[in-house]
């Protein structure tokens, strides 16, 4: 049996896992603290320690690796019009597993791009107008980041006749660049997918090294793409097998949600979006976490019905976000814990999805829909350590609270998806063996749904 290992540099965990390259059967796992301190491959180098006391042929196993360590991949987003091409920005650059810094329409100005160089991004996505269109927003963008020598990497994917130009006035600017196609190549559509390769490039190129993570070279190597990447890739893989998917990922600053659906050619005569829904989406919120965004989710809870007692929750969060490595010590406190699960998730979703309601107008009654009409997903996936380390039932609950109201609130949320947990976290490994051996990534996604056989 020969293995490979996929490896996922987290925020906080470096997490591994040792698989049959053949079958996709899960080996083994590990799990370390991410050594942020020190060098990132210490983590792993202790991760491996323990693949290799359970299986000697991991020390000859391929390794492939995923990062959102060190802040994971910050993006800046410039386009035209917010409601246009600047929103399809944030939606591509969600889907390439980067966490929008900064958002600036109309254009850059010296102001503006001054602002854009304080909130730090890694990459800056560059597009406006559709293809044949004015490219006059676009190649002063392009002017204003060459002129105050920008040095962070750029993806140009706006109007592809402005191309050239561009090419030429970053090229003689030294800025850093690729091109991709347009995202918005006319209205109405929406086409992130070249867009999302040009940017997995550039991180690759230019931002795991140049983040100084690791002086190992061997680091850098092993990196295939961010972690939210792989992590939709992956939720790609369970949507192949399993019809529509969902994955809401409950973590300790931000919740985030992955869908890959079949969409209905005649919801688009409903949807009120400017920018098309995508098949496959990912968002991220901020706001929704379990320790350092717990005292917002009490807040949304709120406003959303969600929470009996507000003063009690508020309370609870206050604690955890002031210490967040907090663990509950008593069945009350664990309670409180699975309340900021379950409005995480739920508010989490409801974004996600949005909703639709009935307008009466001089046509009579119609029916409007904002966002993407999850609730004939197939599998709905937890993930997150709450979900992880609680008893089934207390996932079970967590994940059953999100159907609460939304038929009654017009929320699009899934109504009667069967519901697991991905209680290995492998599904960052079914993404990155998707590509490559994606037998074992169909094999290891199925332990994910509970039908695989266990790891040893």
């Amino acid at each position: 049996m020969s293995l490979v290992v996929a490896v996922d540099f987290g925020s906080t965990f470096t997490k591994a896992v040792a698989v049959d390259s053949g079958s996709g059967e899960l080996v083994a796992r590990a799990e370390h603290r991410t050594t942020i301190d020190t060098d990132v491959m210490d983590g792993w180098q202790a991760c491996r320690a323990v693949l290799e006391a359970a299986d000697r042929g991991v020390r000859n196993a391929e390794v492939l690796a995923c990062s959102s360590a060190g802040g994971g991949l910050r993006i800046g987003v410039v386009g035209n019009e917010e409601l246009v091409t600047a929103e399809a920005g944030k939606r591509v650059a969600l889907s390439s597993g980067g966490r929008v810094v900064a958002v600036v329409s109309g254009g850059l100005t010296a102001t503006s791009q001054k602002a854009l160089r304080k909130d730090r991004p890694d990459v800056v996505l560059l597009l406006g107008g559709t293809d044949g269109g004015n490219a006059a927003v676009l190649l002063k963008a392009a002017e204003t980041l060459a002129k105050y020598q920008w040095r962070k990497p750029v993806v140009v994917a706006g109007n592809i006749d402005a191309q050239a130009e561009i090419t030429e006035t970053l090229a003689a600017a030294d800025v850093p660049h690729v091109l991709a196609e347009n995202v918005v190549p006319e209205i109405g559509v929406f086409a992130p997918d070249s867009a999302r390769a040009a940017i997995r490039e550039m991180f690759l190129a230019h931002v795991i090294g140049g983040k100084n993570l690791s002086r190992d070279p061997s680091f850098a190597r092993m990196v295939r793409a961010a972690t939210p990447d792989v992590v939709l890739r992956g939720v790609e893989v369970l949507a192949a097998l399993h019809g529509d998917v969902a994955v809401v990922d409950i973590g300790g600053a931000t919740t985030d949600v992955h869908s890959v659906i079949e969409l209905d050619p005649e919801d688009a005569n409903l949807g009120r979006e400017v920018v098309a829904p995508h098949p496959v989406t990912r968002t991220v919120e901020g706001d929704l976490g379990m320790r350092w965004s717990a005292v917002p989710v009490v807040a949304a809870g709120a406003e959303a019905g969600l929470i009996a007692d507000v003063d009690e929750m508020h309370t609870a969060a206050e604690r955890r976000r002031a210490d967040p490595s907090y663990l509950p010590d008593s069945g009350r406190e664990a309670s409180y814990d699975e309340t900021l699960a379950s409005v995480a998730a739920t508010v989490a979703l409801r974004r996600h999805a949005g909703r639709q309601r009935i307008v009466f107008g001089p046509g009579g009654r119609v029916i409007e829909r904002s966002g993407k009409d999850l609730r004939e997903v197939d599998l709905l996936v937890g993930s997150g350590g709450v979900l992880r380390h609680n008893p089934p039932e207390v996932a079970a609950r967590i994940l059953g609270a999100i159907g609460t109201n939304a038929q009654e609130e017009g929320w699009l949320v899934p109504q009667h998806a069967e519901v697991c947990v991905d209680a290995d976290y492998v599904l960052a490994a079914v993404g990155l063996l998707a590509d490559d051996n994606p037998k074992a990534a169909e094999g290891l996604a199925t332990h994910i749904h509970g039908t695989g056989p266990a790891g040893h």
